[in-house]
C-alpha cells in the first residue's frame, strides 16, 4: 500500500491495506512482500496462525500483547510505528488505517506501545522485530467492536509524484488489523439506502444493448462489525421479472457506525418498460438481520420517442394547415332571395 508525504516530512492520505476487501474470518497478515506487520508467534513458532488481532475486554481492564514487524528484504529498513483507528472507505467500503498525522480517537488511542516506537524502529535484512504493546480499555468505553490497527511506516522516500503544482514524496506502509469486543449489549445493525438507478441507451433502441448503474449506500447502525450479502432484483410492467442476483457475499467488512457507497453494473437493462429495483441486505452471521430499499425508473428510448413526437407534431401540423386552406376555400353562397331590395 502507499502514502502520500510532502517532501517536507508531511503525510496525506489513507493507509489503504491491500488485504482490505477479504473478511476478517479468511484474511492473511498484512504483508507487502518486502516487510509484514502481524501478531507476534508463540515462542518457538516460526509465523504466527493469528491473521489479526482479536482481543476482548471489559471498560477499565487491560489487554497485553505483541506485534512483530518482519523484514523480508536484503537490507535494514526503517519505520516509524503508530497505533491508529480504523475505517471503510466512502466508495467501495475498502478496510482502511487513519494515516499517522491523524490523531485516533477509539482503540487506537488505548493502544499504548513501548518507549522506542517514540522515534522510529530499524529491522535488519532478513530479521524481524517484536513491538510489545498494551490495550488499555476506558473505563466509559461503549460495549461492542473497536477496530484499528498497528502500522510500520517506511520513512523512506520511494518516489516522487507531481499532484497538481506541489511534488509529492511517495512512502508505503503495512498495518495489521486489531479488532476489540468490549462485552455488553451488542446489536447488529444494517441499513440499505439511497438507491439510484443511471442508465443509458443507444439512439435506436434494440439495435445495441441499454446499460444501466444501480447505486446504493450500505449503513452499519449497529455496534459490532458485520459482513453484508446483498439481493438485487428488479421487476417491470406487471410484475415481469428483469433482473435476478441472488444473495452474495462481499467480501468486506462494514464497520460500526460507517456508510459506504456501492454499485452495480447491469449491462443488459430493459429498454422500454416501467421497473422497480430493489436492493437487500443481511449477514449469514446475523440471520435477524434485513434490510431493504427500492426506486423505480422508466426504461423509455427517448431518442426514438423524440423522433417520433417530432414526427407526431409534424403530422398534427400539416393536418391543420390543410383544414385551414380547405374552410378558406369553401367560402358560403349569397342567397338570391337575401340579395333583394326591398
Amino acid at each position: 500500500m502507499r502514502t502520500r508525504t510532502s517532501l517536507y516530512g508531511l503525510l496525506a492520505g489513507l493507509l489503504l491495506l491491500g488485504a482490505g476487501l477479504l473478511p476478517a474470518a479468511t484474511a492473511t497478515a498484512a504483508d507487502n512482500g518486502t516487510w509484514g506487520v502481524f501478531p507476534t508467534p508463540a515462542a518457538g513458532a516460526a509465523m504466527t496462525d493469528r491473521a489479526y488481532f482479536f482481543h476482548q475486554g471489559a471498560a477499565g481492564s487491560t489487554v497485553q500483547d505483541s506485534a512483530t514487524i518482519l523484514n523480508s528484504s536484503d537490507k535494514e529498513l526503517t519505520f516509524q510505528v503508530f497505533a491508529t483507528d480504523a475505517m471503510n472507505t466512502p466508495a467501495g467500503g475498502a478496510f482502511a488505517l487513519l494515516p499517522v498525522e491523524t490523531e485516533p480517537k477509539d482503540v487506537g488511542a488505548w493502544i499504548g506501545l513501548p518507549p522506542e516506537t517514540a522515534t522510529t524502529v530499524t529491522v535488519p535484512a532478513k530479521g524481524r522485530k517484536d513491538i510489545p504493546f498494551t490495550v488499555k480499555v476506558p473505563a466509559d468505553a461503549t460495549p461492542g467492536d473497536h477496530v484499528g490497527g498497528i502500522v510500520a511506516l517506511n520513512t523512506a522516500v520511494e518516489g516522487v509524484q507531481q499532484e497538481g503544482k506541489v511534488q509529492v514524496g511517495v512512502k508505503r506502509s503495512v498495518g495489521a488489523r486489531l479488532y476489540f469486543r468490549v462485552p455488553g449489549p451488542v446489536t447488529a445493525g444494517l441499513s440499505v439506502e439511497d438507491v439510484k438507478v443511471s442508465r443509458s441507451a443507444p439512439l435506436l433502441p434494440w439495435v445495441g444493448d441499454a446499460r444501466a448503474t444501480i447505486s446504493y449506500a450500505l449503513v452499519n447502525r449497529g455496534n459490532v462489525v458485520v459482513e453484508p450479502r446483498v439481493t438485487v432484483t428488479a421487476e417491470g410492467l406487471f410484475g415481469r421479472e428483469v433482473l435476478n442476483r441472488p444473495a452474495r457475499e462481499l467480501r468486506l467488512v462494514l464497520l460500526p457506525g460507517q456508510r459506504i457507497e456501492l454499485t452495480e453494473p447491469w449491462p443488459d437493462a430493459p429498454q422500454s418498460d416501467w421497473v422497480t429495483v430493489t436492493v437487500a441486505a443481511g449477514a449469514a452471521a446475523y440471520p435477524e438481520l434485513a434490510s431493504e430499499s427500492a426506486t423505480d425508473f422508466a426504461a423509455v428510448p427517448w431518442p426514438a420517442a423524440g423522433a417520433a413526437l417530432v414526427l407526431a407534431g409534424a403530422a398534427i401540423a400539416l393536418w391543420m394547415l390543410r383544414r385551414r386552406r380547405r374552410a378558406a376555400g369553401e367560402q358560403p353562397e349569397t342567397s338570391p332571395d337575401l340579395a333583394r331590395t326591398h
